[in-house]
């Protein structure tokens, strides 16, 4: 390799980084620091009057009306204590249909009669902002001159203190929607499932003998993957900057085969970044948890304890925020891509959730004999309906670009939705369908032959990990979303689907009982049903084999491989019924979603294409070109010492180049013709035209790239990238 090419630099400086030296005296504790920059519960009490606080616990924990006077008090309090942190300004953060946090930001100053700057923050200020909505995706619900959009404060979600060198800011989680009312954002349509999910449970369990139960939530803890890199390698793959992923790359000799890295020994710079990232994270209030290795080299997760969707989702966009953020300070580029690399396991993001309240606790609980329970039986049996009537939805709301390369996968569920149960649930619900449970598989004791282990007790069912929708215990794991999407769009889905279930059983048992049936008898037939009726989507087996796509086939369960197909499952009549009956996303709404999903689509793949025919043409033709001259000029010098001139390199590369110009010439013929529309049908001419022409784009250079002189090669390889580090 030449001395002084980008890719050697670049490997000269991963070598000789030197990190950011943290002193380790005076690192506050965990429990020190969590929610330290958080306007929390415990600091409002401590702030805000008696009378204040209250209502403003009955605004978040009952959905109460939040008067005007409570927020110009709340705004006071607030404000205050952001000053005393160093804070400036104040914004309002929302989450518009790009999947990222957008924010508008504004200073405390203000200037009175006499021009004296004077600090101020009013309920007004608090309540509501109005950024220009003109240049936020909206899929037709306005037109461009119709600029006009409104931030509302989410009480729900504490406002938080993000730090800066150079100064501090107050966050406001807020909702965001048009002049017309319609959302233009994830997090209201989010709101309106969990309020409509509340309503359903909660007619389930008064059913069930509750009287006037509390407020049922959903709970979740999202699983975050993620790849790190040197930045210097980041910088000098032009394809990594435009689209997040490796658009060309041979694979290395050392791939994962060994599996080795899968909860090895965590890098000692990784270490460090991971330390800063999670004091970060909990002084925002953000539980994470858990830190490991992935399977592929480069590849790291990290995971919270659980906490409400909405919470959780707002926690999500900071954690990936964060992520980055620290990552660049310790010289690395965190990779949120679902496929970075090809050939090695790509990142997901898994969605464990479950549905409760502080009464009656976590309702996906089975207890010690899930056959007599019930109630658990009941909340099980509508996430089996849920995905029996919404397969299509469930599988659209985690379609994208990205994800599409990693769905299927050997790392990744494939793009059938089902549902695994395990042993002991599977053993239930078939009991309930041949006529009633009366018995369930108890734990099981683990004899591991060493006297000095302790016992340790099984659980009775494994784990899935091919499986879409899993059953884990207590709750399920939705493995399907991608590692860069918002978890709002999959729990909008699942909430509203699950309440809709929730209204048919609640719907069904409460005419039996009416007719004189017992509630036991009531819930048997109820249960029996939704067995008989949708259990085809459950499959305990490997999801990964051939064999259950004919099977999945067979039953009928939609098998949808590309975003065009699965996006159009989001604007069909179902999920349009399913989201405007309950009031979750009317008409225009989820067809607003469908068409800035399908651009958005249509964006990507356009983009890849045109870095991929930028870097074949100015980067790769021309060292492939060098090569075949200095191999050619070798050969002529052999001819003329009168020795054999013929060299299978030389014919190989000659013919790899012929292949690498040709298709590039047809990659840039088909992209003079890419209308880049929120049409289906331009979406389906990127992904039937335009993805195979960038393969064999690809193909030719890959090839290339495994017989080119490595000192010529411009690229940064993978053995360089998931390996230096």
């Amino acid at each position: 390799m030449h001395p002084s090419s980008p890719r050697q630099n670049a490997i000269d400086a991963v070598t000789n980084y030197q990190g950011p030296v943290a002193a380790l005296d005076g690192i506050e504790a965990p429990d020190v620091i969590f929610g330290s920059n958080v306007f929390n519960n415990a600091t409002m009490k401590a702030r805000l009057p008696q009378d204040v606080w209250e209502a403003l616990q009955a605004t978040i924990e009952r959905s109460a009306t939040l008067d005007r006077s409570v927020a110009d008090a709340v705004a006071v309090a607030m404000k205050d204590w952001a000053i005393e942190r160093g804070a400036t300004h104040y914004a309002h953060v929302f989450y518009p249909l790009t999947g990222l946090t957008a924010e508008k930001h504004d200073s405390f100053l203000g200037v009175d009669g006499e021009g004296n700057a004077i600090i101020e923050f009013s309920g007004k200020a608090l309540i509501q902002g109005e950024p220009d909505a003109s240049s936020f995706p909206n899929g037709g619900l306005r037109e461009t001159f119709e600029a006009r959009g409104y931030t509302g404060w989410d009480v729900t979600s504490p406002s938080y203190i993000i730090e800066n060198p150079s100064g501090n800011t107050l966050c406001i989680p807020t909702v965001f929607v048009s002049y017309t009312g319609d959302a233009l954002d994830k997090k209201t349509p989010l709101l309106r499932s969990q309020q409509v999910l509340d309503t359903q449970a909660r007619r389930v369990l008064a059913l069930f003998g509750h009287d006037n139960p509390d407020h049922v939530t959903t709970f979740v803890g999202a699983e975050q993957e993620y790849f790190l890199i040197d930045r210097h390698f980041f910088l000098a793959r032009p394809d990594l900057i435009s689209s997040g992923r490796t658009l060309f790359g041979a694979r290395p000799p050392k791939g994962q085969e060994f599996e080795d890295h899968y909860f090895g020994a965590i890098p000692e710079r990784v270490l460090a970044f991971m330390y800063e990232t999670e004091r970060e994270l909990w002084k925002l209030g953000i539980p994470a948890k858990t830190r490991h290795n992935e399977v592929a080299p480069g590849q790291f997760e990290i995971a919270p304890v659980f906490e409400r969707a909405n919470l959780a989702n707002d926690h999500q966009q900071l954690l990936m925020a964060t992520l980055r953020r620290v990552a660049a300070k310790h010289g690395m580029e965190c990779m949120l891509h679902e496929k970075p690399f090809e050939g090695v396991n790509g990142s997901g993001k898994h969605v464990n959730f479950s549905f409760g309240n502080g009464v009656q606790g976590n309702l996906l609980n089975p207890g010690d004999t899930p056959h007599e329970n019930a109630q658990f039986l009941v909340f099980c049996a509508a996430v089996i309906r849920a995905v029996g009537r919404h397969a299509g939805l469930l599988r659209s709301v985690v379609a994208s670009a990205a994800n599409d390369h990693r769905l299927g996968a050997n790392e990744a569920p494939p793009a059938i939705i089902s549902v695994f149960l395990g042993e002991q649930l599977m053993d239930v619900f078939d009991q309930i369908a041949k006529g009633g449970a009366t018995e369930s598989m108890g734990k099981g004791t683990l004899k591991i032959g060493v006297d000095t282990l302790p016992t340790l007790h099984s659980d009775p069912g494994d784990r899935n990990r091919t499986s879409p929708l899993a059953f884990t215990g207590n709750r399920f794991e939705f493995r399907a979303p991608g590692s860069s999407q918002s978890i709002a769009g999959p729990m909008v889905a699942i909430n509203t689907a699950v309440a809709e279930s929730l209204d048919y059983i609640a719907t069904e048992i409460a005419a039996m009982l009416d007719s004189g049936t017992g509630l036991n008898d009531a819930v048997q037939n109820v249960l029996q049903a939704i067995v008989m009726d949708h259990g085809n989507v459950i499959f305990n087996g490997d999801s990964y084999s051939p064999e259950w796509k004919v099977e999945a086939e067979s039953r009928g369960l939609p098998n949808l491989l590309t975003t065009p197909e699965a996006l159009a499952e989001m604007d069909s009549p179902s999920s349009r019924e399913l989201f405007a009956h309950y009031g979750v996303l009317s008409h225009r709404e989820l067809h607003s979603r469908f068409e800035v999903y399908m651009h958005r689509y249509s964006l990507s793949i356009t983009v890849e294409a045109r870095s991929t025919l930028e870097i074949a043409r100015t980067l790769l033709l021309p060292a492939a070109t060098r090569y075949l001259g200095e191999l050619a000029s070798i050969a002529t010098d052999l001819l003329k010492l009168g020795r054999r001139s013929d060299s299978p390199t030389l014919d190989l590369v000659a013919n790899a180049v012929d292949d690498l110009s040709s298709a590039a010439s047809d990659l840039a013929q088909l992209l003079e013709t890419d209308s880049l529309d929120a049409s289906i049908e331009s979406a389906r001419f990127c992904c039937q035209s335009l993805i195979p022409a960038m393969n064999a784009v690809r193909a030719a250079a890959d090839l290339l790239e495994d017989n080119v002189a490595d000192d010529l090669w411009p690229l940064p390889t993978y053995q360089e990238m998931l390996f230096i580090l």
